[in-house]
């Protein structure tokens, strides 16, 4: 925040804009903070309020339209790729197909105030094939209430603002060894997030042309497989297994009642 109040002042609209624009298609720039700070230096005059929630909110939804059209066309891919920085690809999709799966277009509203969610949602989106019309109308709606939100906060803020940067300056020497011991934290945090799932490689796993083999053998009527795909069953032009049935991953207690304990299981996912 200290940083950003005099380069904000200096750069205005452009670099507000570019920063909504950069966090929008997934790059980790603060966009609430940007945002938050434009908003503090729109009360002394130096921008414009209405100009700071129009050039945020036209710069992320320019960024959210792009990822929507990418993941139509895409599909699984841009997901896929957007997920590989993500400790866990598939929490990383799960959670965000869950709010699609039990909120539907509503999750655009709030999307943005999600970690992770608001990035994954505009291609979720695209790739489910969800309408234009009834993308860009809820995601409109869900960028102005962020944009809204963390702008008008700074607005009203600007005093308490101004007071936090002037005593961080004043206090340069302790904020520095504060945001050291914080940043070692984070790294030890991703670190044992990163070791935690490298657990999943020891999920046992059959080669496709070892299940086709046990399905044509006479083993065949005593094997279900279950396809758990959180993205990409939707689409009508998905391809499945034959014969597989669907277990619905955002349903998990209620779908494995369902499923026989005297037949083997398998699964596959997105």
């Amino acid at each position: 925040m200290d940083d950003l109040l005099p380069i904000i002042s200096r750069n205005g609209y452009v670099l507000l804009a570019a920063i909504c624009f950069a966090e929008a298609i997934g790059l980790p720039l603060p966009a609430a903070i940007a945002i938050l700070t434009a908003g503090a230096v729109a009360a002394y005059g130096k921008l414009h309020f209405y100009s700071v929630f129009a050039f945020s909110w036209i710069a992320m939804l320019v960024g959210d339209s792009l990822l929507y059209y990418i993941g139509r066309i895409s599909g699984w891919a841009l997901l896929g790729f957007l997920c590989r920085v993500s400790a866990s690809p598939e929490t990383c999709i799960l959670r965000s197909a869950e709010y699609f799966y039990r909120r539907g277009k509503l999750t655009l509203l709030f999307a943005k105030f999600i970690p992770g969610v608001n990035t994954m949602s505009p291609p979720l989106a695209g790739s489910m094939r969800m309408r234009v019309g009834d993308f860009l109308q809820f995601d409109a709606i869900g960028t102005a209430l962020y944009v809204g939100a963390y702008s008008l906060a700074g607005y009203v803020g600007s005093d308490a603002l101004r007071t936090i940067t002037r005593r961080m300056r004043s206090a340069g020497s302790a904020a520095e060894l504060i945001f050291a011991i914080g940043l070692g934290v984070y790294v030890i945090y991703r670190i044992w997030v990163y070791r935690k799932y490298r657990l999943l490689d020891m999920v046992p796993r059959v080669p496709v042309a070892e299940l086709a083999r046990r399905l044509a053998s006479d083993e065949g009527h005593s094997i279900v497989i279950a396809d758990v795909r959180s993205h990409g069953y939707y689409d009508a032009n998905s391809q499945r297994i034959a014969g597989s049935i669907r277990v619905e991953p955002n349903n998990l207690e209620e779908e494995i009642k369902n499923l026989p304990k005297d037949r083997e299981i398998y699964l596959y996912c997105t």
